[in-house]
């Protein structure tokens, strides 16, 4: 756990009796993008707020920066920056005004290079041009951009991220992507919680995957994709033939979309023998390949729910 950034052990919350978060042991390697993933309502912000010392759990553990939590937050919050449920500013002040008055209330920042400090903050998120206008002119990307900001006055070893991409255009969420690799580039550990594959997909290491307050999965993307094993996918104008040839080998086809796809497992026959199979049975083939199962195709073998896969 020596070079975990975040790491719980049985982290459990209960409200009212029933457990909205449940029995999570969680490992968060240091300097890794880390994606955070579930449907919503699965526990993914309960247990953000239970990492920053928001609120307390019912039971288990937390180190953050391998101290304990919420023990030793005094040391430990000053070097982790988080936005939780979207950034909130004072929409007549201008970005430089409203990073100002949160730098003042930060009792742990020094005021002698609090200008310094902000602009500079500014500059790294990419909005040195628009300092100086009313955040109530802002675009949704651009006021999450200010909200990172924020979050990145003072340097942070740990940046905490719930849904940084949410409701915004795809040009906004390119900015916030990019600003994420950049921040991964210089050593920063990121936390991003989210329900969108396409987001995870582009900008983390690692992940974990909830399901209604448990944890389901967790390790490396390629070790998440690789869980599930090789999948055959077939392009034929004759699926119902090519769906009986595959199922007559023992496998499990999916015919439902313009393709005809099967998991081959670790034992499944040789991908020559499938083709010649198929073609020995007369199926006309537009297409064969073998690929390794997507992060999509993890989360619903292991969730049974969809994926937002696109904004």
């Amino acid at each position: 756990m020596s070079d975990a950034a975040i790491a719980t052990t049985g982290l459990t919350k209960r409200f009212r009796g029933r457990a909205v978060v449940d029995d999570l042991s969680l490992s968060v390697p240091r300097g890794s993008v880390f994606g955070f993933l579930g449907p919503n309502g699965s526990g993914k912000t309960t247990t953000i707020r239970m990492l920053l010392g928001l609120i307390s759990p019912s039971a288990g553990s937390i180190s953050v920066l391998g101290e304990a939590m919420p023990d030793r937050g005094a040391s430990v919050l000053p070097r982790v920056g988080a936005l939780v449920e979207g950034p909130s500013f004072a929409p007549y002040l201008s970005g430089t005004a409203n990073l100002v008055r949160r730098d003042t209330a930060d009792r742990y920042a020094p005021g002698s290079t609090r200008s310094a400090r902000v602009e500079a903050a500014l500059e790294r998120v990419g909005l040195s041009h628009a300092a100086g206008k009313h955040v109530r002119a802002y675009s949704l990307g651009m006021k999450q951009r200010l909200g990172i900001a924020g979050a990145l006055l003072t340097d942070r070893d740990l940046l905490v991220l719930d849904e940084p991409t949410n409701g915004l255009d795809p040009q906004g969420t390119r900015e916030v992507r990019n600003l994420v690799r950049s921040l991964a580039g210089e050593g920063t550990t990121v936390f991003v919680s989210s329900h969108l594959l396409a987001e995870i997909e582009q900008i983390c290491s690692h992940a974990a995957i909830m399901r209604a307050g448990k944890l389901v999965a967790q390790g490396s993307l390629d070790e998440l994709r690789s869980a599930s094993g090789p999948r055959v996918i077939v392009t034929t104008p004759d699926r119902a033939a090519a769906a009986d040839v595959l199922t007559g080998l023992g496998l499990a086809p999916d015919a439902t979309g313009r393709e005809v796809e099967a998991a081959l497992g670790d034992d499944g026959p040789p991908a020559e023998d499938l083709a010649a199979a198929l073609v020995g049975a007369g199926v006309r083939l537009r297409g064969f390949a073998v690929r390794a199962s997507s992060l999509e195709e993890r989360f619903v073998e292991l969730t049974g729910e969809g994926f937002d896969v696109e904004q």
